[in-house]
């Protein structure tokens, strides 16, 4: 029985303490550090953001980038939203407050019979998942590629229906 319990180095000095294992965790740590100190002499790159050319100075996005949320319109300019709340109830941070309203035949807001008379996302709490872009059946509400959010002030992070809505004149360019 002691040659067996000898052969599991059982009551032994565990194996992270032995000479070799010693040898082998300063190897470990003089082949990271020799990693760490190639880097510090090669040249920094770096990104040209804030001080870049075009709407994003710079910034290089990639194509399925969620950004600030973005309202869309329809062909004709009216907004898509329906007021129908799944994307309130998709949302897992509960940022989105909605309340609808009826549409009337002197004041359509919207082609179908409801729409958002308020809309608010709390950026504060959103955690850009993406549930509610996915929860939308008439495509309304999608993912911009808008990432400068940071403010001061927590208050400014509740983004309003005119804040994200796509405007007209953008509807008409397309």
């Amino acid at each position: 029985m002691r040659g067996l319990a000898k052969a599991l180095n059982f009551g032994a000095n565990p194996s992270y303490t032995g000479p070799m294992s010693i040898v082998r965790n300063v190897a470990a740590i003089a082949k990271g550090m020799s990693i760490t100190f190639g880097e510090i002499f090669q040249p920094t790159e770096v990104e040209n953001y804030p001080d870049g050319k075009g709407p994003l100075r710079g910034a290089v996005l990639e194509p399925r980038y969620r950004g600030a949320h973005v309202l869309q319109r329809d062909e004709n300019g009216m907004e898509k939203c329906v007021a129908c709340f799944l994307c309130a109830a998709a949302c897992p941070s509960n940022c989105i407050y909605i309340e609808a309203a009826e549409n009337t035949e002197e004041v359509r807001i919207s082609s179908a019979d409801r729409y958002a008379k308020v809309y608010n996302i709390d950026y504060n709490r959103c955690i850009f998942c993406g549930y509610c872009v996915e929860a939308c059946p008439t495509d309304a509400i999608t993912h911009g590629h808008g990432f400068e959010l940071a403010t001061l002030n927590a208050t400014n992070l509740v983004m309003r229906k005119e804040d994200m809505l796509v405007q007209i004149e953008a509807v008409a360019a397309r």
